[in-house]
């Protein structure tokens, strides 16, 4: 990086601090509209979100025809519902999708018929753990119908006749995946990806690609940006898979980190997931920035289940890619039931992660290796204007000892990150010191040309 181009990570720092409180009502108000929408892993519930999505940041969609091979898996048959509902003995409607999208059977197959309470029963669930929630509850490669109910209401349902209603179908259609790509000044990208493939539900599902697609805006209000973005929206699971199939080669060639953004819209600290390789820029970043911003956030090691990050780390790619979350998926009470609604969300904490994702990716950007122009002893800091002119005795020295560790480790083996590893200084005042030291020409930036300080005379 260029002394002309890190100028701009100070004011980009500068702008992210300052995104008004105003966005979480705008994160609320896409909120809203998006709830009511019936989603799953394809289906027109799924591009409709993404018509919303892209009222924020512009979108690309892909289709990828059903029965399409992506690796060991094949895309599946298009699903569409147009009613769902159950009616008992005394003739009342009850688990009518209507009211509530979780009551079916994520793609249930089509059924009409009557049957017993016995018989009925047998394709119910309910989470006795949870007496009074809709669990979430899916069926995509087991053709079978189901309904899901509270365990109170299933516990308290009379003997007698049932009529079943599962107006559904699966069609020779296509899986829908949306991307966008913000230019940066290099080739080098950053993956955004998050899913939109379940139904109402707040955390699990709609606090990942609303962060994401604020996230879009706030990059794009920056003057430069060193990295290009990448940011995918698409369905868990297969669709991570299909993305890979069709953009893996291209991410192998070009990837320099990514996040997943899943379960970030509740009011529990941050956790990270590292990627598979664990000393990856991004997962240094990431620990980094939870180190000297967020001491009560914490990282995590990778494992081998979860979300979407499974796919892009699998042996086969191995891509720097971790997940970046406040609760972990199935580790909160509400996951996977209706009791992860707008209650359990904060739009300010969303409006919180748009905010601290987007300084993670600015000191991702701001990660650099220097060689020290002038290594043979300590150079003169105060003919150069770099000793600090901080009034506080604390803030002088500390300036002045961030310098003084960049200089001594801009050795062409250290990066930024690197150095604030060693040194416990915080990664975004040696950002500020390498700007300042690069302009009064003590370092360069580490080329094949130059990896290391010039030898002694």
């Amino acid at each position: 990086m260029t002394g002309a181009a890190t100028s701009f990570v100070r004011r980009a720092w500068s702008r992210l601090s300052e995104i008004p409180d105003a966005i979480a009502n705008e994160i609320e108000s896409f909120f809203d509209r998006l709830w009511p929408l019936f989603r799953s892993i394809t289906g027109e519930g799924v591009r409709r979100t993404h018509d919303i999505l892209a009222e924020i940041l512009p979108l690309s969609r892909i289709e990828v025809p059903s029965g399409t091979r992506v690796f060991d898996w094949e895309v599946p048959k298009e699903w569409s519902v147009r009613e769902a509902y159950v009616v008992d003995p005394s003739g009342q409607r009850i688990l009518d999708i209507k009211d509530n999208n979780l009551h079916l059977l994520n793609y249930s197959v089509p059924f009409r018929g009557r049957m017993s309470h016995r018989e009925i029963d047998e394709h119910f669930y309910s989470r006795p753990d949870l007496p009074t929630a809709i669990p979430y509850v899916t069926s995509y490669y087991e053709p079978r119908w189901g309904f899901c109910l509270s365990h109170d209401q299933r516990s308290a349902l009379p003997d007698g006749e049932y009529e079943v209603v599962v107006d559904t179908s699966l069609i020779e259609g296509a899986l829908t995946i949306s991307e966008t790509v913000l230019p940066g000044d290099t080739d080098r990208e950053v993956l955004i990806s998050t899913y939109t493939c379940h139904p109402s539900m707040a955390n699990n599902e709609l606090s990942g690609p609303l962060v994401s697609a604020f996230l879009y805006r706030a990059l794009a209000m920056r003057e430069r940006r060193r990295f290009t973005y990448r940011f995918v929206f698409l369905p868990e699971t297969i669709g991570s898979i299909t993305y890979l199939h069709l953009r893996g080669r291209h991410l192998l060639d070009h990837l320099v980190g990514g996040l997943v953004l899943t379960c970030i819209g509740d009011d529990s600290s941050f956790t990270y997931k590292r990627s598979r390789q664990g000393g990856s820029a991004i997962d240094r970043a990431c620990a980094l920035y939870f180190c000297h911003r967020q001491p009560e956030s914490r990282c995590v090691d990778f494992y081998p289940h979860g979300s979407d990050e499974k796919h892009y780390c699998s042996p086969g790619f191995n891509l720097p890619v971790g997940t970046m979350m406040r609760s972990p998926p199935n580790q909160f009470s509400t996951y996977h039931t209706s009791l992860d609604d707008k209650g359990f969300v904060s739009f300010a904490k969303m409006a919180e992660a748009v905010n601290v994702v987007a300084e993670i990716l600015q000191l991702l950007e701001a990660n650099e290796t220097y060689v020290n122009l002038h290594p043979f002893g300590e150079p003169r800091l105060g003919t150069r204007n770099l000793i600090s002119n901080e009034s506080r005795v604390e803030s002088r020295s500390q300036f002045t000892t961030t310098v003084k560790w960049l200089l001594n480790l801009a050795d062409g083996e250290h990066d930024l990150l690197a150095m604030a590893e060693r040194s416990g200084m915080d990664p975004f005042l040696l950002a500020e010191a390498a700007e300042r030291c690069l302009a009064a020409e003590l370092v360069a930036p580490a080329t094949p040309e130059r990896p290391c300080p010039p030898s002694p005379p």
